[in-house]
């Protein structure tokens, strides 16, 4: 199969409009946009959301939540996947991490580990936080987790 040779599925394409084309077409003289009025006219028609000078509904309902980021908290975050490039019975940190470059930077709240990837070592993670599945992944391949 070559490229010119590529055509779209059967029904999936459908013709342009051809307005202004004469009387026969059904779309001749005025387009099918009317007689007269702004909807009529080159450029014409209102803007996204008004309503004829009714105030819009979004304007209508009240406006409502405030996520104060101060009180967020921020974790620096790794993958149990990522963890396979550590020998057996190693102590992982946050400061490890770190050193061998593969979190960034420290973050206020400690480390964060998650499930994605598989983990073949045995290992020894101290972090503030573990989710579900980084735990059980951790202790299926005979590591121990450490909360801090």
């Amino acid at each position: 199969m070559n490229i010119h040779e590529l055509s779209p599925a059967p029904n999936s394409t459908k013709k342009a409009k051809r307005v202004g084309r004469g009387i026969g077409s059904g779309l001749g003289k005025t387009s099918g946009r009317g007689q007269k009025g702004q909807n009529s006219r080159s450029g014409g028609g209102v803007r996204l959301g008004f309503e004829g000078g009714q105030i819009p509904l979004l304007r209508r309902l009240p406006r409502y939540g405030f996520n104060n980021k101060l009180f967020k908290k921020q974790y620096s975050i790794v993958n149990v996947g990522d963890l396979n490039k550590f020998d057996d019975d190693t102590v992982i940190d946050i400061e490890l991490l770190k050193e061998k470059r593969i979190i960034g930077k420290i973050e206020k709240y400690g480390l964060k580990v998650l499930g994605n990837g598989d983990l073949t070592k045995k290992l020894t993670v101290k972090a503030a936080v573990f989710t579900k599945t980084a735990q059980e992944k951790i202790e299926k391949a005979g590591g121990k987790i450490e909360v801090l």
